[in-house]
C-alpha cells in the first residue's frame, strides 16, 4: 500500500449548539474507521486488491480445521465433504448480494440491514446477533491459541485465554489503517505454514489420502446419510455471518469505474462470498489431518488444530523445530482473525448502543465488552461443546443473512418494492420494518424450535434448511403484503444534489454538518429540520430531542 489515507483534522463543536453535546468524542473516533457511518471516497484510497487481501487476511482462523475435524469424526469423510460443500454453496449465494452492496455503496452490513427490510431500530436485533458471532469466534480462536501456548510454552489454559484476549487490544485501536498493514504482511507466512504440511503429506504418503477417503466416522456406517450431511452443514453454516466481517473491509473499496471494473469485481467476489472457498478447503483439510492423526496416535487430539499441525510438521521436519512452527502458525492465525473479531464486534455493539440510547460511549468501550464476553466463554471451556454452540447459533445467523440477501435480490431487483439504493439515515427510515423483522423472527424461531427437538426428532437435522427456506419465502411475501410501504419514512432528504454520481457511485460532493462542523460526503448527510443546513448521520443518531430529524413525509 503506497499511499495511506490520513486521519482528518477534527474541529471542536461550538459550545452554543446543544445538540452537539456528546458528539465530539464520536466525531474524533469515527473519522479513523468511519464507525457507524458511510465510508467517504476521500478516505478510500486503497486499490481493490489491497482491500481484498486485507479482507481475506481476516479468515485465517483455525476454527475451520476444528469444525471440519468434528464433522468428519462424527459422520465420516463422505458426509463431511458433502456437508461442507452444501454450506459453502449457501454461504456463497447469500453472501454475493451483501458483498456487492457493501462495496458499491460503502456501508457495513448493519447499515445495509437497516434499509433492507429491518428499519432504523429493527436492525438492532441483528447487530446483537452479529456481535455475538464475533465474540463466539473470538473465544473459539482464543481457545485454540491457548492450546498452542500450553503445548509450546507450558502456559496453563486460563493464562493462555487471558494472553490471547489482551494481546489484540493494541492492534484493534487504530481501525482499518493498522488492520490493513497487519493482514497484508502476515498472509504469505500464514499460507506457507498452512499449505506446506498438507502438500508434503499427500506427496510422500499417498496412503493418507486413501485412509482419508475411506474414513467412516464414529458411527461406522460409512455411507452418505442425509441427516448427517444436514447436521454437518448446520455447523458449517454458523459461519454465514462471516460475510459481515468481510464487508467491514469491503466498504473501503474505491468507486467502481470502467477503468477498474475488472479488478473491482474480482476483489468483491474473491473477498466477499469467495472467502467461503478458502474456508471450505480449510474444513476439508481439517478432516484430512484428523484422519491422519487417528491413524498415527488415536482420536483424542484430532480436533485440536495445534495437534493437527504438530503431527503434520513432525512428518516433514526435525523435531526441534516442530513445536515452534506449530505455535507460530496458531499465534499468527489467531491474531489475524481476532483483531477482526474485536474490531467488527465493537462496531456492532457501538452501533446498537448509539441508536438505542442516542449516546456514543466510544468504540473502545465495546472492544472491552466484546473481549469480556469472549474471555468468559473461554474460561467456561466452550471448545469442548463447540458443535452444539455453532449448531444453535447458525439458525439465527442463517435467518438474518438470508432475509437481507433475499430483500436485495428479490424485493429490490425483481419485485422492486424495496428501494434500490440502500438507506440508513435516521429520519429517512421507519423505526421497524415488518418485512425483515417478521421474516427473521419466524425463520429463527421455528428453526431453533426444530433444533431443540420441539417439532420431533426426525426434523431436528433440518433446522438450518428450515431457517433458510422460511426466510427466503416470507421476506418477499411480507414485502407484497405490506406493499413496501414501511421501507422509507420519506423519500426526499432535503438536499438537491443527487445521492449517486453518473457512474452510480455515491456522490463525493461534500457538505459541512452544522452540528459537529465537519465535512462529510453527500450520502452521509441530510437536511436539518430546524435550520437551513445539513446534519451528518452520526449527529442525527445522537440527537436526543429530535431537533434535526426530518419529519415523516405525508
Amino acid at each position: 500500500m503506497s499511499a495511506e489515507p490520513r486521519l482528518a483534522e477534527v474541529a471542536e463543536p461550538e459550545p452554543a449548539q446543544e445538540a452537539a453535546q456528546g458528539t465530539d468524542q464520536a466525531v474524533k473516533e469515527t473519522l479513523e474507521d468511519y464507525t457507524l457511518r458511510f465510508a467517504p471516497r476521500s478516505y478510500r484510497r486503497w486499490t481493490p486488491m489491497v482491500v481484498a487481501t486485507t479482507a481475506l487476511g481476516g479468515i485465517a482462523y483455525m476454527a475451520d480445521f476444528s469444525i471440519g475435524a468434528g464433522i468428519g469424526l462424527a459422520h465420516g469423510t463422505g458426509n463431511a465433504l458433502l456437508a461442507i460443500a452444501v454450506a459453502a454453496v449457501v454461504i456463497f449465494v447469500t453472501g454475493f448480494p451483501l458483498a456487492y452492496y457493501g462495496a458499491r455503496y460503502n456501508i457495513d452490513l448493519d447499515l445495509i440491514t437497516r434499509g433492507s427490510g429491518f428499519g432504523y431500530f429493527g436492525s438492532v436485533l441483528t447487530s446483537v446477533i452479529f456481535a455475538s458471532f464475533t465474540f463466539i469466534f473470538f473465544a473459539l480462536e482464543g481457545s485454540i491459541m491457548a492450546q498452542g501456548l500450553k503445548l509450546g510454552l507450558g502456559l496453563p489454559l486460563w493464562l493462555g485465554y487471558l494472553v490471547s484476549t489482551l494481546m489484540v487490544i493494541p492492534l484493534v485501536i487504530y481501525g482499518m489503517t493498522a488492520l490493513s498493514k497487519l493482514q497484508v504482511w502476515t498472509t504469505p507466512i500464514w499460507l506457507l505454514l498452512m499449505v506446506g504440511p498438507l502438500v508434503y503429506l499427500v506427496t510422500t504418503d499417498p496412503g493418507s489420502v486413501d485412509r482419508f477417503l475411506a474414513y467412516a466416522g464414529t458411527d461406522g456406517e460409512g455411507g452418505v446419510n442425509t441427516a448427517s450431511v444436514l447436521l454437518g452443514a448446520g455447523v458449517c453454516l454458523s459461519l454465514i455471518a462471516q460475510i459481515g466481517e468481510q464487508i467491514d473491509y469491503l466498504r473501503f473499496m474505491p468507486p467502481k469505474t470502467e477503468a477498474n471494473k475488472r479488478s473491482w469485481w474480482t476483489a468483491v467476489v474473491m473477498a466477499g462470498p469467495g472467502w467461503v472457498v478458502l474456508g471450505a478447503l480449510k474444513q476439508a483439510i481439517g478432516v484430512f489431518l484428523a484422519v491422519y492423526i487417528i491413524a498415527e496416535v488415536g482420536a483424542s487430539a484430532a480436533p485440536e488444530p495445534i495437534q493437527q499441525f504438530k503431527y503434520a510438521f513432525d512428518a516433514m521436519m526435525p523435531s526441534w523445530i516442530v513445536l515452534p512452527l506449530a505455535v507460530a502458525l496458531v499465534v499468527i492465525s489467531q491474531i489475524k482473525i481476532n483483531v477482526t473479531n474485536a474490531y467488527s464486534g465493537s462496531l456492532a455493539w457501538t452501533n446498537s448502543f448509539t441508536r438505542v440510547t442516542k449516546r456514543y460511549p466510544g468504540r473502545m468501550v465495546f472492544v472491552l465488552v466484546n473481549l469480556g464476553f469472549a474471555l468468559a466463554l473461554m474460561e467456561a471451556d466452550m471448545f469442548s461443546f463447540l458443535n452444539g454452540i455453532l449448531g444453535f447459533y447458525s439458525n439465527c445467523a442463517i435467518a438474518w443473512v438470508v432475509t437481507v440477501a433475499t430483500d436485495i435480490g428479490i424485493n429490490k431487483y425483481v419485485l422492486k418494492l424495496s428501494p434500490h439504493a440502500p438507506e440508513f439515515r435516521r429520519g429517512m427510515l421507519y423505526a421497524v420494518n415488518p418485512v425483515g423483522v417478521v421474516s427473521f423472527v419466524a425463520a429463527s424461531g421455528l428453526s431453533i424450535a426444530m433444533y431443540f427437538h420441539g417439532l420431533g426428532n426426525t426434523l431436528q437435522p433440518y433446522s438450518p434448511v428450515a431457517a433458510a427456506v422460511i426466510a427466503f419465502v416470507i421476506t418477499p411475501l411480507m414485502a407484497v403484503v405490506t406493499k413496501g410501504r414501511y421501507y422509507l419514512r420519506r423519500t426526499d432528504d432535503g438536499i438537491a444534489e443527487p445521492l449517486l454520481d453518473e457512474d452510480g457511485n455515491p456522490s463525493a460532493v461534500t457538505y459541512e454538518c452544522h452540528v459537529c462542523r465537519q465535512q462529510f460526503e453527500r450520502p452521509d448527510v441530510a437536511a436539518c429540520r430546524t435550520h437551513d443546513a445539513v446534519v451528518c448521520s452520526l449527529c442525527l443518531s445522537t440527537d436526543k430531542v429530535g431537533d434535526h430529524v426530518l419529519p415523516a413525509a405525508v
